[in-house]
């Protein structure tokens, strides 16, 4: 996957995010009344600026994509005619304030709530919460759990995919509760756990739970080779069986996924067969940062027999009012989860190395994107959830500072000093400062040290 590729996606997704957030201000302050000078995707110089509508509102495109703004009237900011003054910012009452300031994460939360409902609607392909064979010794073992149990609720809560399971055991795991699985075929378990390590909760954090996904046995026959990937400018072609790798022979997909895993940017002679003939190709598989690792990919993917993957995969759709309903829920409870995680982190019972900067984001708006739309829309939809709930954090300089401020306004029947806003700017741009550093910080620590 090209840099640029990435970028270009990247910049796709920060542009709907941003837009949406920042028209949610605009729409919430037209219907307040108040006049909206400036709505800009971007920050610093406007590279295209037009001017629309009855107020003549700036519409700009600026230099810095990564953000965006919408500039009201208001005294505190310069002049303003006297004609004009009742439809400042700082003339409405504080409800219309807050409400304006709220719409911007609402309108994060209804997007997310829209793109799952599409996802709900139109049916998102899964696996089934099926596992594998428990490792020896662990608590799903123990609890006599078997490769082919399929899970259907861990403590009341569904998982109609193997995605929903492995959430749904990281937020009980998180939270060092007692797990209680109820299996397809009638079965209730217990699993004596001890508390989850969250050192890396992109990694198989499962796994000390015994908790594997059911994995078959599939034969080294490449089906798909994507046009930009590595096996493809090797001359992989879909039919090719692979034999054997630097001489060592690869019995089936599972150990041709493990070698490559293991040569990130590392050449491997490759001997395969097609129609018939046996001959050997070199390939490079691309190094790619995945769970704080460095792993090899080539962009290929195995033949698999279609009576294998239908037992595997199921299909989660909804009708629309159900679907409408379920793409709510799953909003809310990414929204709780965010939060308590944020919370566990300033607690300390949850690294800070789980925090993601713009360089990851970036990352798996490009991988996404390359897995087709339904999987670029489930990580807007995440993205979204994620930008909402940190904008309402009560940090001055993000919506949920001004936010305590016209809640303080509202307690006490004044409003907050300037000189108080000023102190609390510069605090927030200190905390902001140092949440980013830490965020790029674990970026590069991906990146580089993986």
């Amino acid at each position: 996957m090209s840099v640029l590729h990435t970028i270009l996606w990247f910049l796709v997704a920060i542009g709907i995010l941003v837009v949406v957030h920042e028209f949610g201000h605009y729409l919430a302050a037209r219907l307040a009344g108040v006049k909206v000078l400036r709505f800009s995707f971007g920050f610093g110089k406007p590279l295209v600026s037009r001017r629309f509508g009855r107020d003549q509102t700036e519409w700009t495109l600026s230099a810095l994509p990564f953000g965006g703004y919408v500039k009201m009237l208001d005294e505190r900011e310069g002049e303003v005619p006297a004609a004009e003054a009742h439809r400042s910012f700082n003339r409405a009452t504080v409800w219309r304030r807050i409400g304006i300031v709220i719409a911007g994460p609402a309108a994060n939360f209804l997007l997310a709530i829209v793109f799952y409902w599409a996802l709900l609607l139109h049916g998102l392909p899964a696996m089934k919460p099926m596992i594998g064979e428990p490792p020896a010794g662990t608590p799903a073992a123990q609890a006599g759990l078997v490769a082919g149990d399929e899970i259907r609720r861990v403590n009341g809560t569904d998982t109609p995919s193997f995605q929903d399971l492995r959430l749904t055991l990281l937020r009980a795991g998180v939270a060092a509760e007692a797990i209680t699985l109820e299996l397809m075929d009638g079965r209730s378990v217990r699993l004596d756990v001890q508390p989850m390590q969250t050192e890396n909760l992109e990694q198989d954090i499962l796994r000390p739970l015994g908790i594997v996904r059911y994995d078959p046995v599939i034969a080294p026959v490449i089906g798909k080779v994507l046009p930009d990937g590595a096996a493809a400018r090797a001359g992989f072609q879909p039919g090719d069986r692979l034999l054997a790798a630097n001489g060592e022979a690869v019995a089936n997909w599972q150990d041709w996924v493990q070698v490559v895993r293991q040569h990130p940017a590392k050449p491997l002679r490759i001997e395969y067969e097609r129609q018939g003939q046996r001959d050997a190709l070199t390939v490079v598989p691309e190094a790619v940062d995945e769970a704080g690792q460095r792993v090899g990919k080539i962009g290929a993917g195995p033949q698999v027999d279609e009576a294998v993957l239908a037992m595997l995969m199921t299909e989660v759709r909804y009708g629309p009012v159900e679907a409408l309903w379920q793409g709510a829920v799953r909003t809310w409870d990414m929204s709780l989860f965010t939060l308590e995680m944020m919370g566990r982190m300033v607690l300390g019972q949850v690294s800070w190395k789980n925090l993601s900067g713009p360089l990851t984001i970036a990352d798996y708006a490009g991988q996404s994107a390359s897995l087709g739309w339904i999987s670029f829309v489930g990580f807007l939809a995440l993205v979204s959830v994620s930008l909402g709930v940190l904008n309402l954090l009560p940090i001055p300089l993000l919506d949920g500072g001004h936010l305590m401020y016209y809640v303080a306004e509202v307690l006490t029947g004044r409003p907050v000093s300037e000189r108080t806003m000023e102190i609390g700017s510069r605090i927030g741009m200190t905390l902001l400062l140092l949440l980013m550093s830490f965020a790029l910080f674990n970026d590069l620590q991906r990146l580089i040290g993986g």
